[in-house]
């Protein structure tokens, strides 16, 4: 019923109208601010290329360029990109044509498959002449000799699917390796199958007889005897046909007659296996084609990327093999052979053949260039057909000296009998050094038996945590100033600074010393500027808290005292108008103000605000209160002229002549003539040209008076300290 009445008032109608209009656009209006908040928000959590629709290939493209190449603007890197050649392609075409392969039916993707995976397998096996093997491929090199070792010790503990780790606990296995395996293989083994490091045994290499890079295998039979009688199963060893640093190869046909002695599962690893498939093979590189098991490389072999590594096998129990990870029904895990298989058939037999043996007659042309440069030693030479070339220099020297002769010996001779009486001083007076050193507070004694000079020493401040061994930044500090001290003095000792035999803080080393040294004075100057230099820091922190509050207090009695001058003016009006910039001044010119400069001094010394208005009186800043000066702890010592400091000032009738000695003592009887008089305000010095008992001159106390008069800032050095410091 309301919403068919009609307004008669035009007016009104209109205002209803227009308030419509208005509610309606702030409302859509609000409507779109929240929803671009909204998609703000929701956009800022996703990272930039996800962001809106998505991109499109030829973007995408251009990113991935740019991250193998770098930006246009950036400068070209002196790294370039290996050219792959054809059979590259190949292999990289086989990754995208697994994820396609992957997309079939079930069946007709399972024949494929295995059509793949038995094709490359017998195609390895014939080229490297390992009969009647089975093949596992994986990504990384090690993998495979992973899966090895969880067979082998399926096979040798029947009941480890049941049991588990108990059965290995009663008979613990032991896996060989050489010394010149790969570095990280044994931790990578018992890291993946669970087993503590000491079921590994580094067997170590030939030390009298045949190459230093080869397996011992005496001393292998040997270790394998002791673990027999300890209770322990031998279970795999890894062999080496061209070891990771020189590309030695071990005596496989040897150690392949002591594992079957034994029941030991051998594996073979290294470069040289590329060799099974040439017409001529050594006899020890031919013996791994009987071994348990090998791991083959093709991909750097044949110059082929991103193709998998090869693991062949002899094993005649299918379910063992399934449950060591070397079988799977997974598709996927069979496709990883695709991208060889199809680089194999690339190259073809004669291929393959050519490039190995490409690379093997590079390898012995090098060889036979290097050894006509002199001072070249080959690590490997008895290699034949290898693909591997190791060399260092090898400086030959005439006589084994260079160019030594016998005056340099006589030299050398004389330069250390030169050094022996610092050296038995500095030994005599190292016993000296510790005592003093212990009946000094504050220093410690530091035993270090690589420090050959008199000693080292620490200071421990009030800080010091003695029970801790790590470094200390404020301990650090002092000694390092203790360090800028000790050099200033320019004396005869060297000083150092390094952390602590058996900690990380610091100390001070005290070099090698003659017998003229003063070690009491040494050991006190040391202490007592460590002291100084802690107390110093902590007067400087201390004052910088001190000046604070003092700026402060000193701005609210200016504030006080300046709201007490407006009060003095008789009214408040006329002193609010003084504070005005324009009308005070006028106001200033007519009616002056009549009222002393007040201010605040802040004594340094005393820690103290004083009022500056004795300073305007008189012109002379008040004398405040001031401490009495601090008594120094070094023990004052009257050197001769030219002492050096630590020296001892009389030292034998050898150290100077009669004359000598009676003119350095009527120099220390003028120094001690200078002294302070019973009735005197001031020093008293009797010089050579004055006659004696002549009165010295000096200021009257008027002409003083008149000096702090004319320079107040003389006496009172603080005021300054304080307006730089505000």
């Amino acid at each position: 019923m309301e919403a068919s009445l009609k307004i008669a008032d035009p007016t009104l109608a209109e205002m209803g109208k227009n308030l419509k209009e208005a509610m309606r656009m702030l409302e859509g209006s609000q409507r779109r601010i929240e929803e671009e908040k909204e998609k703000k928000l929701v956009s800022e959590d996703i990272p930039g290329p996800l962001q809106g629709s998505g991109q499109d290939m030829v973007s995408i493209l251009q990113l991935v360029q740019n991250l193998m190449h770098g930006d246009d603007d950036e400068e070209p890197q002196s790294a370039r990109i290996q050219n792959i050649g054809e059979q590259g392609h190949m292999a990289l075409l086989g990754h995208s044509l697994g994820a396609y392969i992957s997309t079939l039916d079930k069946e007709r993707l399972r024949k494929l498959t295995t059509r793949i995976l038995s094709d490359a397998t017998l195609w390895l096996c014939r080229i490297f002449r390992y009969e009647n093997g089975c093949a596992y491929f994986h990504e990384e090199e090690r993998e495979g000799l992973a899966k090895i070792c969880r067979l082998a010790i399926h096979s040798r503990y029947e009941d480890f699917v049941v049991d588990g780790f108990n059965v290995l606990y009663n008979k613990k296995p032991v896996v060989y390796l050489s010394a010149a395996a790969r570095p990280g293989l044994g931790q990578y083994l018992c890291n993946q199958l669970g087993l503590p490091f000491p079921c590994l045994c580094r067997v170590p290499c030939n030390t009298m007889f045949g190459s230093q890079h080869q397996m011992d295998v005496a001393f292998l039979e040997k270790l394998i005897k002791d673990d027999i009688e300890r209770g322990r199963l031998p279970l795999l060893l890894v062999a080496n046909a061209g070891t990771a640093a020189v590309g030695h190869t071990d005596k496989i046909g040897r150690l392949r007659e002591l594992c079957e002695q034994y029941g030991i599962w051998l594996h073979v690893e290294g470069v040289n296996l590329a060799t099974l498939a040439l017409g001529y093979v050594s006899s020890s590189v031919l013996a791994a084609t009987k071994c348990d098991s090998m791991t083959l490389t093709p991909g750097s072999w044949l110059g082929l990327p991103a193709v998998p590594a090869v693991t062949l096998y002899k094993h005649d129990d299918p379910a063992l093999t399934l449950v060591a990870g070397l079988t799977s029904n997974k598709p996927a895990d069979k496709l990883r052979a695709l991208p060889l298989w199809l680089s194999l058939q690339y190259l073809g037999l004669d291929g393959i053949v050519e490039k190995i043996k490409h690379a093997c007659q590079l390898s012995q042309r090098l060889q036979e260039s290097l050894k006509k440069v002199n001072h070249i030693k080959f690590l490997v030479e008895d290699e034949l057909s290898s693909p591997v070339v190791v060399f260092r220099f090898c400086q030959e020297l005439a006589n084994s000296v260079l160019g030594t002769q016998g005056e340099d010996v006589d030299e050398l001779v004389a330069c250390i009998q030169s050094k022996l009486p610092v050296l038995t001083c500095t030994l005599q007076l190292r016993e000296e050094f510790k005592q003093e050193v212990e009946g000094t507070a504050g220093l410690l004694y530091v035993d270090d038996p690589n420090w050959p000079g008199i000693g080292v020493v620490r200071y421990e401040h009030a800080n010091d945590d003695k029970s801790s061994l790590k470094s200390d930044p404020e301990g650090e500090k002092i000694h390092a100033g203790l360090l800028k001290k000790l050099n200033e003095l320019e004396s005869d000792l060297t000083f150092k600074m390094g952390p602590e035999y058996k900690s990380m803080k610091s100390c001070i080393y005290v070099g090698m010393a003659s017998d003229d040294i003063d070690v009491s004075e040494l050991v006190e100057t040391i202490a007592v500027t460590a002291r100084e230099i802690e107390e110093n820091s902590r007067l400087l922190e201390n004052m910088t808290e001190v000046v604070r509050k003092g700026i402060q207090e000193a701005q609210v009695q200016l504030q006080k005292a300046n709201e007490e001058r407006l009060l003095e003016e008789g009214y408040v009006l006329q002193g609010v108008l003084r504070q005005i910039p324009v009308v005070g001044s006028v106001l200033n010119w007519f009616s002056p103000v009549q009222a002393s400069q007040k201010g605040r001094t802040f004594n340094l010394t005393a820690g103290s605000l004083e009022s500056t208005e004795h300073t305007y009186v008189y012109k002379v800043q008040g004398t405040g209160v001031t401490p009495p000066p601090t008594p120094s702890g070094i023990r004052t010592k009257q050197r001769l002229p030219g002492q050096k400091p630590f020296k001892r000032s009389l030292r034998g009738s050898d150290a100077m002549s009669e004359t000598s000695s009676v003119s350095h003592i009527e120099d220390l009887e003028k120094v001690e003539d200078m002294s302070y008089g019973p009735e005197q305000s001031t020093l008293e010095a009797r010089s050579p040209e004055q006659p004696p008992g002549a009165p010295a001159p000096q200021a009257s106390q008027t002409e003083a008076l008149q000096n702090r008069a004319q320079h107040p800032e003389d006496d009172h050095p603080q005021v300054e300290e304080l307006e730089s410091l505000r």
